[in-house]
């Protein structure tokens, strides 16, 4: 079962000594390194070049040159980032050197340069560490940087857009007329101004949009009559007037949902901007009404500067912008964001940053690639591609179309609209669950907790850090009491579910509130803290927080369906890979629930520290009862029947054996779990058997512990996922049923008969080494090559899951290694999975469908599976996509979702899917709103002889179109094809 790997990436012998000199010269010659620095960069190359020359075959795509390239420029950022070196005092004008120099030296581009970096990052990670420190990676700020340009990449289309809106182009040269281009060009640089002046480091995306739409304020009330694509008087643009006549402010908040009181503030910021750099007096805008045809406006609050976006004046304040953002690009800038201004940049490049979130590509384009976090989605609102700036459509319509920042920016709406009114307390209907103890126990961790998250720093205003754990604090408390109110409905026979097991639990509190802080910063869509920001100042691991999105995405209605596919998408990389990853606590429930992989477990060190208590969290914060008013908890931190009772203090292996231990006194979890889609007892149990202490009894659930329990949902969840994931790749294969069932088959068993495949790896490791085992199995001639191919247009493609995955070489390796090591999926197959699955695989078989039909008979003769025989797994009955009949006396289906619009959508949890008809009707409106409204719209059309005037259509000519079912189990379709190669990693 060996696979040739050359088909992995580029495969070449590298010269290391024409390597070597061609590296000085570019950081002497092409990017003008100082002396010192050239040298720090030398030694980094030369103790890492080892990684490249071994392993070049492993590496991105493209010619070996290009992955040297790549090599060489990352090597080159690390040390102008990293370096503690002082530029020399006599070079006064010695600027840092930013990336966009380094890329341009080495003939690259942004794009390709971040999506090859994590590779990078891994690889050489140690050796990072060794020199650098432990917190090489933060400062680094890969993240902040890529999160940054995908921000700047959506903000320049958004105001290319609104420009065009607003004002007459010249449709033979466009933005290439002279005249034309400079006043666009000076409104992209005022707003780069505002953001580096008046906005920090924090720069988030809606606070940034605020800033632009301020600047397209200005140019509004400073272009030339001429040049203007609208009247106030008569414009449908401006929707907001007073007595006085049109509101400009107002009107641009309802058209771009701002908040009026940021705008206000945002706008007199940039007034200030001008008048410090460009040296304008502003006078009220009254004194120019008659002059500048503006007689039709309300001048409360405006102000105006004479002949600011004239012609001379123009050009020459032009010059002084981009001076003082020369300077600013010379004294901290690592991007420089005038490249935005032209979308063909060759700096910019093509393709995709965040996981295929964003396409910076000029001509494929989407204007709304950002409207999930993890998904490229088509909203059927966006604007056709030929809509001129003239189109007579283009005013017509009152709504901006659904891009990544207005549908941002109607998130933030519901934010500043339906939680900044709640009260920061309890409410009284949420008081009537605590003590008064229990009470202050909960608002003080509340506040040290956020607190914690939204500390004011250099990257983060303490205005606006002050804003959003107010508002955090909010959503947790409103959707804690609407928990509460759910939990407590739920009967245990007879007896009412008693609360304070959970109300006292401290995990759950902190997995609440790092929720609450998530759905805040994802709806600002910050740069500073992005996700798993909240886990780590939180103290809790994402299998803790997994057990909490179903509950907050039922419990708040009115989470508009932008933080439901947010939380949707977390969900998915919760599963996938890292409630797997080192250091999770769904470590510490597995060596309870199955005590034979304690060894293994704790042979890789897997197990979770312990949370770090509430008081020190608030020593970390220098917080004292008496500078934030909180009150000493009135009662032990003890989480009262649901926690370990072991102090959080103490050492590790101290918790880990303790935890080991108490495995021989609980019952192992079943041989066998349940299938993905067989409906769970567990799954209407009440949330705080999720938090309570592993080994605690469940007596809902057959005598299992709680730990027990949750693992089997946990896996059921994977297995779901699972069969999704194996679904589109065998059908976008075209390969047959009976191969998709193998798969599933395979993936199930390795999970629950060889789970520390999983440990410390993503899912799709084991999708992809299924896949080609079942295929080498089933005798096809389907090569790695074709599976990776195919794999690459999956939606949750990313390269370094078949270019690195994680091998801890035991002494029993054959490979005569030992220790940790990342290697390429073909490595990890043939050294790895095929030993660990072979008596799998080989029961994959011919007698794989004997013991199927046996089974099948068995069940059928005796009303249940044959005594002893192993159990079969069929392929779980998910959702069919097919047109579905909605009406029993009428022709009306619903039609499917697009392919991609699903993927974003579909999730491995049923409880936490969220049922969308197109879009929604309302804004913050729930789908089953969204259903009545139409079933009340169906209902009213009953006009035409007591039926609906529907063309109808035959149920036959509708059914010819389904896709043909077989005992609940999707068929396929089409037969095996052969994969036509492509260019490929």
């Amino acid at each position: 079962m060996k696979e040739e790997k050359s088909s992995m990436g580029a495969s070449a012998v590298v010269d290391v000594g024409a390597m070597d000199a061609e590296f000085l010269h570019y950081c002497k010659v092409k990017i003008e390194l100082e002396e010192k620095m050239t040298k720090e960069a030398m030694h980094l190359y030369g103790v890492s070049k080892h990684i490249l020359t071994s392993s070049i075959s492993t590496f991105g795509s493209g010619s070996a040159d290009e992955i040297k390239r790549f090599w060489l420029a990352f090597v080159v950022h690390c040390v102008t980032k990293l370096s503690k070196l002082e530029p020399k005092k006599e070079k006064e004008n010695q600027s840092p050197v930013t990336l966009c120099q380094i890329v341009r030296a080495f003939q690259l581009n942004i794009v390709e340069f971040f999506k090859e970096v994590p590779q990078f990052c891994l690889k050489a990670g140690y050796i990072l560490e060794g020199l650098y420190g432990s917190d090489w990676e933060r400062r680094l700020e890969l993240k902040e940087m890529q999160a940054n340009i995908v921000h700047l990449s959506l903000l320049s289309r958004y105001y290319k857009r609104a420009y065009e809106e607003l004002f007459i182009i010249n449709e033979t040269n466009g933005l290439g007329n002279e005249e034309s281009a400079g006043r666009y060009r000076f409104g992209w640089l005022l707003f780069l101004l505002l953001r580096v002046r008046a906005l920090g480091q924090y720069k988030d995306l809606v606070t940034s949009t605020n800033a632009l739409v301020s600047v397209l304020v200005i140019l509004t009330m400073h272009m030339p009559t001429q040049i203007r694509n609208f009247r106030f008087a008569h414009s449908s643009l401006f929707a907001k007037r007073s007595e006085k006549g049109v509101n400009v402010i107002a009107s641009f908040c309802d058209k771009y949902h701002t908040s009026e009181e940021e705008l206000r503030s945002s706008f007199e910021r940039t007034n200030h901007l001008i008048e410090e750099l460009l040296k304008k007096k502003p006078s009220p805008i009254s004194h120019h009404l008659e002059k500048e045809a503006l007689d039709s406006i309300d001048p409360e609050g405006l102000t105006y500067f004479e002949g600011l976006l004239e012609e001379k004046s123009c050009k020459l304040s032009l010059e002084l912008l981009e001076k003082e953002y020369d300077y600013v690009i010379k004294s901290r800038g690592e991007i420089d964001e005038r490249i935005f201004l032209n979308e063909e940049n060759s700096l910019l490049g093509s393709g995709s940053l965040s996981g295929g979130a964003i396409n910076l590509s000029g001509s494929k384009r989407k204007h709304d690639a950002l409207c999930s976090p993890t998904k490229s989605v088509t909203g059927p609102m966006s604007p056709p591609r030929g809509c001129g700036p003239t189109s007579p459509t283009t005013l017509a319509n009152h709504l901006a179309p659904f891009t990544p920042v207005s549908t941002a920016m109607t998130t933030a709406k519901w934010l500043r609209t339906s939680i900044s009114p709640l009260p920061s307390q309890p409410s009284p209907t949420l008081q009537k669950f605590f003590s008064a103890d229990l009470s202050a126990n909960i608002t003080r961790r509340a506040e040290i907790i956020l607190r914690s998250i939204f500390t004011p720093t250099s990257r983060l205003d303490p205005i606006w850090a002050e804003q959003r754990k107010t508002e955090a604090q909010k959503l947790y408390y409103k959707v804690l009491e609407a928990t509460c109110v759910a939990e407590s409905s739920i009967r245990n026979g007879t007896k009412v579910v008693d609360l304070v097991p959970l109300l006292t639990n401290e995990r759950f509190h902190r997995c609440m509130l790092a929720c609450s802080a998530e759905l805040v910063l994802a709806t600002h869509k910050t740069v500073a803290l992005m996700f798993p920001a909240v886990l780590e100042k939180t103290g809790i691991t994402a299998f803790d927080l997994s057990k909490v999105i179903e509950g907050f995405v039922r419990h708040e209605e009115t989470l508009p369906r932008e933080l439901k596919r947010h939380l949707n998408g977390l969900e998915e990389k919760l599963l996938e890979s890292l409630a797997w990853e080192k250091g999770s606590a769904l470590y510490n429930s597995l060596v309870v629930a199955r005590p034979g992989l304690a060894g293994e477990i704790n042979r890789l060190g897997l197990l979770a520290e312990p949370m770090p208590s509430l008081d020190s969290i608030a020593a970390n914060l220098n917080l004292t009862h008496g500078s934030v008013g909180l009150p000493p908890l009135p009662f032990p931190k003890i989480d009262s029947l649901c926690e370990d009772m072991r102090s959080p203090k103490r050492p590790r292996i101290e918790q880990r054996s303790v935890l080991v231990d108490q495995k021989q006194l609980k019952s192992p979890l079943r041989e066998h779990l349940q299938t993905a889609c067989s409906p769970l007892k567990s799954r209407l149990l009440p949330l705080q058997s999720s938090f309570a202490s592993p080994t605690r009894p469940n007596p809902a659930a057959g005598g299992q512990t709680c730990a027990e329990t949750g693992i089997e949902i946990f896996f059921s969840k994977i297995s779901k996922l699972a069969a999704i994931r194996i679904r589109t790749m065998c059908e976008r294969m075209g390969l047959s049923q009976d191969v998709l069932e193998k798969v599933y088959h395979l993936v199930q068993q390795i999970l629950t008969q060889n789970t520390p495949l999983f440990f410390n790896r993503h899912i799709d490791h084991i999708i992809l080494c299924s896949i080609y085992g079942v295929s080498k199995i089933s005798k096809l001639s389907l090569t790695f090559k074709e599976i990776i191919l195919n794999y690459r247009k999956q939606p949750q493609c990313k390269s370094q899951v078949f270019r690195s995955v994680f091998v801890h070489w035991s002494s029993r390796s054959n490979t005569g290694k030992t220790g940790v090591e990342h290697v390429d999926i073909i490595t990890f197959y043939n050294e790895v999975f095929v030993p660990s699955v072979k008596p799998l695989l080989v029961d994959l078989g011919p007698t794989f469908q004997k013991l199927n039909k046996s089974v099948e008979e068995g069940s059928t003769a005796q009303g249940g599976q044959l005594p002893g025989s192993p159990r079969v797994s069929n392929f779980p009955n998910i959702p069919d996509m097919s047109p579905k009949k909605v009406s029993a006396s009428h022709n009306i289906y619903v039609s499917p979702l697009r392919s991609s619009k699903m993927d974003s959508l579909l999730s491995p949890s049923s409880k936490s899917y969220y049922a969308c008809v197109g879009e929604s009707t309302h804004a913050f409106q729930s789908p089953s709103k969204d259903l009545t409204a139409i079933n009340n719209r169906l209902n009213c059309g009953r006009k035409v002889n007591g039926k609906l005037n529907f063309d109808m259509v035959s149920d036959s000519v509708v059914a010819g179109t389904f896709g043909h079912q077989n005992n609940g189990i999707l068929n396929l379709g089409p037969k095996p094809i052969k994969v036509k190669s492509e260019p490929h990693d």
